[in-house]
């Protein structure tokens, strides 16, 4: 919960800052794309969930 939390504030923020200077490339789209699934909560919201846990399961393994 507090990983989901302080990654939808952390994409926000992100969100936020592509607005404001109008910069919009692959990247920041992911992050626009992901803030969505994190924030809606949508029926794929659960398996982006569970990758980006992965994922950072993974990295923090190093």
């Amino acid at each position: 919960m507090a990983l989901s939390i302080s990654l939808v504030v952390l994409l926000g923020i992100i969100v936020f800052v592509l607005v404001r200077t109008g910069y919009q490339r692959i990247m920041p789209g992911i992050a626009v794309a992901l803030f969505g699934f994190f924030l809606a909560g949508t029926g794929i919201a659960p398996t982006v969930t569970s990758a980006v846990s992965s994922l950072t399961g993974w990295i923090s393994s190093f």
